[in-house]
């Protein structure tokens, strides 16, 4: 992706370029996926936007960097007069703050009144995931409405994935002929380009196993391992709906997901004793904090169960 794709047509020319530049910065030296970087080129340019319309014309980027402190709070009122959450805004100051530090670092101006502003307070979300027995009974119910035999081991082998796992429901579909058989370990490329190894479980390769004799095509090296009625990759919709139909009929939360999977993986490993860095490893995830938010749910669990157990006088 060039600094050319990323520029934005509605902002001055050398603010859009600058924001180009950044992001093909960020693109190159991060590795940061497509997804976050249209996140942050629509957060930072709708700032930019902003700037330019209170101040009555165009914002040099040197007069984006000596932003002041009434400027800053009026964004932040607009965006969450417009409707935008705590938590969404925090993510777009994060970007701000970003740019700026990019910017100031080429004009040489001091940036610390964008720099040491607070974000709005939000509790974070915890994890959802399922209980252990609801886990295993999403796996065995999840193929029961298919309309062919392939189909319901092709939907139960990639539940066993995003369980056993702890695959994001991408990285499954992601998995080509090559890959098959699975081997001890698999090679998975996660958000951002990262790539980590991932221990795969004997109930995971069976499953994949009864995949692939029962399924139509031909699983050649180079094509989707998971391919859908007429031999393309799987549409992760297709999955989704699957897991939707089988939490009904199981009496599910709408939470039961196929992300709830991956997170299911992570809460019952941490609640077994897992070591919260191999599982920080396990999930690909770059920070420890992100991880942590399991320990959270693991407590919470505790709590409840002490809860229910506790005699009261």
């Amino acid at each position: 992706m060039n600094a050319a794709a990323l520029s934005d047509p509605f902002l001055a020319p050398a603010l859009g370029v600058a924001l180009a530049d950044w992001l093909a910065q960020l693109a190159a030296l991060k590795g940061l996926s497509a997804n976050t970087l249209e996140a942050y080129r629509h957060d930072v340019a709708r700032y930019l936007r902003f700037l330019s319309e209170h101040r009555g014309g165009s914002a040099g980027i040197g007069a984006v960097v000596v932003t002041s402190q009434s400027d800053l709070r009026a964004w932040m009122a607009e965006e969450r007069g417009r409707g935008l959450s705590a938590r969404s805004l925090a993510r777009a100051l994060s970007a701000v703050k970003g740019f700026t530090a990019w910017a100031a670092d080429r004009t040489g101006q001091d940036a610390t009144t964008v720099l040491s502003a607070r974000g709005p307070k939000f509790r974070r979300k915890l994890p959802r995931p399922l209980a252990e027995d609801s886990a295993a009974e999403m796996l065995f119910e999840i193929g029961a409405d298919a309309r062919e035999d392939w189909i319901a081991a092709r939907d139960t082998a990639i539940a066993t994935l995003l369980y056993g796992l702890g695959l994001r429901i991408s990285e499954a579909l992601s998995l080509t002929g090559a890959d098959y058989p699975l081997l001890p370990s698999l090679r998975i490329t996660g958000k951002g380009g990262k790539t980590r190894l991932v221990p795969v479980i004997p109930a995971a390769a069976e499953a994949v196993g009864a995949y692939a004799a029962l399924c139509p095509f031909d699983l050649t090296p180079s094509e989707a391992l998971f391919r859908g009625a007429r031999g393309g990759p799987v549409n992760p919709r297709l999955i989704q709906g699957a897991m939707e139909r089988a939490r009904l009929r199981l009496g599910l939360p709408a939470t039961a997901t196929p992300h709830a999977l991956r997170h299911s993986f992570a809460t019952h490993l941490l609640s077994a004793g897992g070591d919260l860095r191999a599982i920080q490893e396990l999930l690909g995830h770059a920070s420890l904090s992100t991880t942590q938010g399991y320990t959270a749910v693991d407590a919470a669990r505790l709590m409840e169960v002490y809860e229910k157990a506790h005699p009261r006088a």
